[in-house]
């Protein structure tokens, strides 16, 4: 949802700052991310701002502990002292009320002429109607989808006004909405209208997690990859690449769905967890011809195989990895487009483990062989002759070799952060007028998001404490607010199911044998962990233009164990809660250590 918000936005689907932008901000938007289970890293950073004089600003339905206080154990002060209040004002918002929210501060920003015009005139497009826009904005809409007062929002309104620098950070909890691309363009639209795009200590930021999310795409790894990249793909190597488009995660289940595509090869990652409707997926999967995984460990995913079935293991990449030329890295690209060199110190698991390198040369070398005059042998034995390709088909990549090299790497070109220059139709940020819209959810239903724990990592679990929210001993809770599990006749601590239907879809989706939690969430507001809820989350519920799975939008039921079991069969691995499993209410968590 952020690269294609953004490449619409301003030309690029990157973040437009960098770290020292962080450190020099006036004010620090967090929406939608906890950087304490999520981004830990980011935590020092906040903390380096604050002490420059930042505000931050954190919107988030749940007070996580990460955004209220942090203590690093990396300093004296994080051992034995107070540490680090973080936010200056949390807005506890309802779940998909990101859209509305923005445009109830936009409003407040146009009314007060809070507006940057000499950006506005020379770098940007559209104002005017996005202008006429926010000042109609209904406010009795706003304060219904947000479940904030005025009175609040007009203060997190306040502190833009204020501040000349601004950085907004964003993640997953704005990303995995029906509305997630106007949600984005909203906040480029504020950011627009006051200036705060190629400016020092100011810009958009979408927090990535993973070292190469955006190094991927930067790499041409996509299903729409632009056709001026392939035009340099075949100018290096001789071969017409495939223009048509491919398949996304969501496109490729209903591919392997629908008999479409036979062969399935995952480089990493937990696919049958990680995507959305785990039946449907596992049923998708469990049809095709072959499975094929290149993984560092084994998880559920290596379960649910087609006819035939591989298991490629692999070195990761805090191994050594050695060739035939000698030790060997590999480049990675973080959130703010730096490229650095990324070296495994740790002696390999097994001496029989191949790279991935190696693995991907050994498979093109036993199927396409020479027929493009390719030397796959050269690239596995020497990942010099990869990045020497790579220089010379990705733009800005001139002297990768040398680049990446340096201590700290290199930054990639973007031109909106760089030269306040848009690769966009009209040449100009573009400001876009998206209406209100929220998820309607039916009488006697929450709004379910999912998130992890602290003792997770993507899909991978470490532990069943999550000490930053008070659970010990287990996974499966859902976290409700205190009057809605009155309404629903419950009791905190009672054992539930979770079920949602989807429109148009007669199936019945549930998640059985999840304990209540009483939490600080906003009222008609849920939230559990994945993978364990991913079963309710429909494969055609997705994020308009991006088909980004609606992870954080689940309509949900909410009904006492067993009460509807033949509707719905056990699924996806129930955990049963052990008597060990307990919860301290922590309404108001102190610090993060």
């Amino acid at each position: 949802s952020t690269s294609i918000a953004l490449q619409e936005s301003i030309g690029i689907g990157k973040a437009s700052v960098t770290l020292d932008d962080v450190y020099n901000a006036e004010l620090i938007i967090l929406q939608g991310q906890n950087p304490g289970t999520n981004h830990p890293r980011m935590l020092t950073a906040l903390e380096d701002a604050k002490r420059n004089g930042a505000k931050i600003l954190a919107i988030n339905p749940l007070r996580e502990a990460g955004l209220v206080n942090f203590r690093n154990p990396q300093t004296p002060r994080g051992v034995v002292g107070h540490g680090t209040d973080l936010a200056d004002l949390h807005l506890p918002i309802a779940v998909n009320g990101d859209l509305a929210l923005m445009q109830g501060i936009a409003s407040l920003l146009v009314e007060w002429d809070a507006i940057d015009h000499d950006f506005v005139r020379e770098y940007t497009d559209g104002f005017d109607d996005w202008k006429r826009h926010v000042q109609n904005v209904d406010w009795d809409e706003v304060i219904s989808a947000t479940g904030l007062s005025r009175q609040l929002i007009t203060e997190a309104a306040q502190m833009l006004r204020r501040s000349k620098a601004t950085v907004f950070c964003w993640a997953m909890g704005v990303t995995q909405h029906r509305n997630a691309v106007a949600t984005i363009k909203e906040i480029c639209n504020v950011a627009f209208a006051q200036g705060n795009i190629g400016r020092r200590g100011a810009g958009l930021m979408p927090v990535r997690g993973h070292s190469n999310v955006q190094g991927d795409r930067t790499m041409g790894i996509w299903e729409r990859p632009p056709q001026h990249f392939l035009d340099a793909l075949e100018k290096e190597f001789g071969f017409d690449p495939p223009r048509e488009y491919g398949f996304d995660t969501v496109d490729s289940i209903r591919a392997m769905r629908d008999g479409k595509a036979k062969f399935f090869l995952g480089l990493g990652g937990n696919f049958v967890q990680s995507a959305p409707d785990t039946v449907a997926t596992s049923e998708a999967m469990s049809g095709i011809d072959m499975t094929v995984h290149i993984s560092t460990k084994l998880n559920r995913s290596h379960l649910v195989c087609g006819d035939t079935a591989l298991i490629l293991p692999t070195l990761g990449r805090t191994e050594k990895d050695v060739q035939a030329s000698g030790h060997q890295f590999v480049s990675v690209e973080d959130t703010e487009c730096s490229v650095h060199a990324s070296r495994g110190p740790l002696e390999p698991a097994s001496e029989h483990l191949r790279s991935e390198v190696s693995i991907i040369t050994g498979i093109a070398e036993a199927t396409i062989g020479d027929r493009y005059g390719l030397d796959w042998k050269a690239m596995r034995d020497d990942y010099v002759n990869i990045r020497s390709h790579i220089a010379r088909v990705v733009p800005g990549c001139e002297g990768y070799e040398v680049n990446v090299r340096r201590p700290g790497g290199f930054i990639l070109p973007h031109p909106p952060r760089d030269t306040r220059t848009f690769q966009t139709e009209s040449g100009k940020a573009e400001f876009a007028v998206s209406p209100i819209e929220v998820v309607q959810v039916p009488p006697g239903h929450l709004l379910l998001q999912t998130l992890r724990s602290h003792d997770q990592f993507n899909t991978t679990i470490y532990g069943l404490s999550d000490r930053y929210r008070g659970i010990e001993g287990g996974r499966r809770v859902v976290f409700m607010h205190r009057e809605d599990i009155a309404a629903a006749g419950l009791d905190p601590g009672d054992i539930v199911d979770l079920f949602t239907r989807w429109d148009g879809d007669e199936r019945v989706r549930c998640a059985h044998r999840f304990r209540v939690v009483e939490y600080d969430v906003p009222r008609g507001s849920a939230a559990a962990y994945y993978p364990e809820t991913n079963p309710l989350v429909p494969l055609d519920s997705t994020a308009l233009e991006s088909n980004c799975p609606t992870y954080k939008s689940v309509v949900i039921s909410v009904v006492p164990a067993g009460t509807r079991n033949s509707e719905c069969p056990d699924v996806g691995g129930t955990q049963e809660v052990g008597s060990d499993w307990s919860h301290k209410s922590r309404p108001q968590p102190e610090h993060l250590s």
